[in-house]
């Protein structure tokens, strides 16, 4: 799962503005990684407010000073976790990168397909998916996340083929996501494993539609 630059998806539910200054924000982040490492660790369904702080080795009411609710929590992490995604690939996309230079397509190819080699982030990135299968909220802030990143890999489309009518242009960003994200779960080891004939197929794959 990775996106590129422009406006970062924001959850429905924002998180009252907490532990302001350098301390604060630094203990909201400490809090954050728990709150990740328990949802990696331990799946949606165990992911407690109650578990997060016991993680993090503070009090329940510390925790819900940051977080008052769960779904503030959850907004949060969310939040932080498409945000840094967003980061990793908008330099690639940008349209100061040179999307016809030499190479552009392999930059971003290579980026996405390195990512996938993190076990944690992809475990990360399946519990996000299961939890936007059960709860609305999260649901809609990753159809916001994933709408940013085809309109991102569109326009970068778009520099490489201006010729190209917008429909075609939208329809190949959607089908290179649609390969991307899916193949992160299988070379991942989530569902199945790397080698090395599958992974030259899918290169080549994404290159052709991106227009390498």
């Amino acid at each position: 799962m990775s996106t590129a630059p422009g406006p970062t998806p924001s959850t429905p539910s924002a998180t009252p503005a907490r532990g302001r200054g350098r301390k604060g924000a630094e203990r909201r982040e400490a809090l954050l990684d728990a709150a990740e490492e328990v949802l990696v660790a331990e799946g949606g369904p165990e992911w407690t407010m109650r578990a997060v702080a016991a993680a993090a080795g503070v009090r329940l009411g510390h925790l819900q000073y940051y977080f008052p609710t769960h779904a503030d929590l959850v907004a949060a992490v969310l939040d932080r976790v498409l945000r840094r995604s967003a980061e990793r690939l908008a330099p690639l996309l940008a349209a100061d990168a040179g999307a016809d230079a030499p190479g552009a397509t392999a930059g971003v190819v290579a980026t996405l397909l390195a990512e996938q080699e993190d076990a944690r982030l992809m475990r990360l990135f399946v519990e996000v998916w299961a939890l936007a299968a059960r709860d609305a909220t999260v649901s809609a802030a990753v159809r916001g996340f994933y709408d940013d990143y085809r309109t991102q890999v569109t326009a970068f489309l778009t520099r490489r083929h201006p010729d190209l009518p917008e429909e075609e242009l939208r329809a190949r960003a959607g089908v290179f996501i649609m390969l991307i994200e899916g193949a992160s779960l299988f070379r991942s080891g989530v569902a199945g494993e790397r080698d090395p004939a599958t992974d030259e197929a899918l290169i080549r794959t994404a290159h052709a539609l991106l227009g390498s």
